[in-house]
């Protein structure tokens, strides 16, 4: 059985949680895409309208057996201290 899990990041960008992606053990395939030994992510940029100062957000998907503890690596690599 797959799980998926669902996250929306906030403050970070696509680019970056790709990284964060790779850095667990995915490779990129294109620009909104990693996959790594038996799961797959997607990531989706939220469209803000020209001239928003809202925070840019991104929607993180991941399907796949471990799902849900790479979702929770991912949360703790996209923790930001303030400061």
């Amino acid at each position: 059985m797959s799980e998926r899990e669902n996250e929306v990041f906030g403050g970070v960008p696509a680019w970056l949680l790709a990284e964060y992606l790779v850095d667990l053990g995915g490779q990129r395939s294109g620009n909104e895409a990693v996959h790594g030994d038996g799961w797959s992510a997607t990531l989706q940029q939220a469209v803000r309208p020209p001239g928003s100062l809202n925070i840019g957000r991104v929607t993180v998907t991941i399907e796949g057996p471990k799902a849900g503890e790479l979702m929770r690596r991912l949360r703790e690599k996209a923790q930001r201290g303030g400061g």
